[in-house]
């Protein structure tokens, strides 16, 4: 005899279910379908901004298996800036690129399923040198940002539309990582949607590790309105859609040693 929720038979299930490699078929790329563009293009009249180039960035060294043992979600951060090196730095650590070839692909400092990195990295910067509050989506192809929107309010209702997380309000930064669906499906069909949650853990975790370096902490969201956080970053929820935030900001031990 079973109790609650019959989740053999949910939607849960039917996902796992549809996306299997028999379901597959042909797929766009395989019917000769010109692919999806590797980054959606700049706004046009839109401020963007030089970040500094990962190979000038002075990070410290951490042990891989120091930052590792250490890594640990954090929700309580200090009133301290995140320096614009800092975050070039994190860029380049969860979405990178590190080689374009042609117009087929990217190769990037995280594992992408078939290097379609299918995602997009928009910031709610709170607390940045440098930085006005406000969205900004990062331009991975260039390394650069660019401003999207200055709303004062955008804080709160990211927050709102997050369940009242209280600890997003005082973060230096926001990071939002959207995924472009088409760019993993051209390849993969339905099956690539089961990628795009892969891929975000991948990028996600890089986030964490590289925190450790520079005293910051991070901590992932996967509890929010997603209707209300697609509308607040000005995207479809179809051809684009949020599928993870994490907030990152100065721990306590960073003052200590400072």
């Amino acid at each position: 005899m079973t109790t609650g929720t019959d989740f053999s038979r949910g939607i849960g299930r039917e996902f796992m279910e549809r996306t299997k490699y028999h379901y597959i078929g042909k797929s766009d790329q395989q019917r000769g379908v010109p692919q999806p563009p590797l980054e959606v293009p700049a706004e046009p009249k839109k401020a963007v901004i030089d970040l500094p180039l990962p190979a000038s960035l002075e990070i410290p060294r951490v042990d891989l298996r120091t930052a590792i043992e250490q890594r640990q979600s954090v929700r309580h951060y200090v009133h301290e800036p995140i320096t614009l090196d800092e975050l070039s730095f994190f860029l380049w650590c969860t979405q990178g690129v590190k080689k374009v070839h042609g117009s087929q692909a990217t190769f990037r400092t995280v594992p992408s399923a078939g290097a379609r990195h299918a995602f997009e990295t928009y910031l709610l910067v709170n607390d940045v040198e440098g930085l006005a509050p406000g969205l900004y989506r990062f331009l991975a192809l260039s390394h650069r940002l660019q401003q999207i929107d200055t709303d004062p309010g955008l804080l709160v209702k990211v927050n709102a539309a997050c369940f009242d997380q209280q600890f997003l309000l005082r973060c230096g930064a926001v990071f939002l990582w959207t995924a472009v669906p088409y760019r993993m499906t051209w390849r993969y069909c339905e099956r690539g949607y089961r990628d795009l949650h892969l891929d975000a853990g991948h990028v996600c975790q890089n986030l964490y590790l590289a925190a450790e370096a520079v005293g910051c902490g991070v901590c992932a969201i996967a509890a929010f309105d997603d209707d209300a956080m697609d509308m607040l970053l000005g995207i479809d929820g179809k051809n684009q859609f949020l599928i993870y935030l994490a907030t990152v900001g100065k721990k306590e031990e960073s003052r200590a040693g400072s």
